[in-house]
This record gives C-alpha cells, structure tokens and sequence, in this order.
C-alpha cells in the first residue's frame, strides 16, 4: 500500500474564511488605532502651535508697544534737550546784557571807565560763548588759507606765502567745531 504523505499546510495554500475574516479584522483595528494616534498627534500638535501663536502674537504686541514708547521718550528726551540748550544758553547772556544796562546808567562815565566796562563785557561775552562751545576763528597772518573756515574776500600782493592768511576783516566762529560763521580775511596773491 502506498502511503500519502501526511498534510502540512503550506504558505501557497488558501487561507479559511474564518482565518481571512479575522485577519481583516486585525489589520483593520490596527490601522484604525494608528490612524487614532495620528489623529492625536496631530491634535497635540495643532493645541501646541495654536499655544506658540498666541505667546509669539503677545510678544510682537509687547515688543511694538515697548519700541512705540521708546520712540516717544525719545521724542520729547530731544524736544527738552532744545528746549533747555536755548534757556541755558539765554541764561548764560543774562549776565552780559545786566552789565551792558549796568555801563549805560552811569550818567558821567569817563572814556576810561566805558573802556573799561566794555572790555569786561565783553569778556563776559566771549566767557559765556565759550562755555556752550562757540569758539572764536581768528588767524594770525601767514595762517594757511582754509576754506573750511575761512571765506576769502579779495587776493592782495603781500610779501608771505601766497594762499596764506594777510588780515582778518572779520572774526568767524564755530560752534561745536561746526563753522557757524566763517572769518572773512584777505589772501597772498600768488607772485
């Protein structure tokens, strides 16, 4: 009698329906739950970002405010500084114009004494002036001409270096080392 070999089942052979049922059902419960974690992440991250929104939003408002009020202090820190530069500077020639009322009063000065008070106003004058940095431009002769600071009025034949400095017309003045007034002077021509 010949003998059939014993059945085992194969990989090639059909599954049963009970089989392929539950099988189904597996890869459909295990899909569904990571669809489910998905979701979850998914949700957890949106609330995450919707948190940053929100903390990322309040900071720009904080930070506009912040740069809105610095702009205004600012604003009125350089509108005072105008303000209180003009009053000290005012102030400061307060003394000058006392001394100018005081020289006029006296009724029978002599040449000397309206020398006098003149010469000392007027250093109250240029005190006052330097103080807030206005300095005098006034070049000896044989200066080097600087058109910076110097506005030449004529040439004139001089026995000096032409381009030099002959005579000072009129003094200038800086004012922080700006030129608010240039010395008018006269210049060597050249030979």
């Amino acid at each position: 009698m010949s003998q059939t070999p014993p059945k085992h089942p194969s990989a090639f052979e059909p599954e049963s329906a009970e089989e392929k049922s539950f099988s189904l059902e597996e890869n459909l419960a295990g899909a569904a739950s990571a669809e489910v974690d998905a979701l979850a992440a998914l949700t957890n991250e949106a609330s995450a970002l919707k948190v940053q929104n929100a903390d990322l939003a309040e900071q720009f408002l904080r930070a506009k405010a912040e740069a809105e009020n610095t702009r205004r202090r600012a604003e009125e820190e350089i509108s005072k500084a105008r303000k209180f530069a003009v009053e000290s500077f005012a102030e400061s020639l307060l003394a000058v114009a006392d001394s100018l009322e005081a020289g006029l009063a006296v009724q029978e000065a002599t040449r000397e004494q309206l020398r006098e008070g003149s010469e000392a106003t007027l250093k109250q004058l240029r005190s006052a002036l330097e103080r807030h940095k206005v300095i005098q431009i006034d070049p000896p002769a044989g200066t080097k001409f600087d058109p910076h600071q110097h506005q030449a009025i004529s040439m004139v034949p001089a026995e000096q270096e032409p381009n030099t400095v002959v005579t000072v017309l009129q003094k200038g003045y800086l004012i922080a080392e700006r030129v608010l007034r240039p010395a008018l002077v006269t210049v060597a021509a050249p030979k």
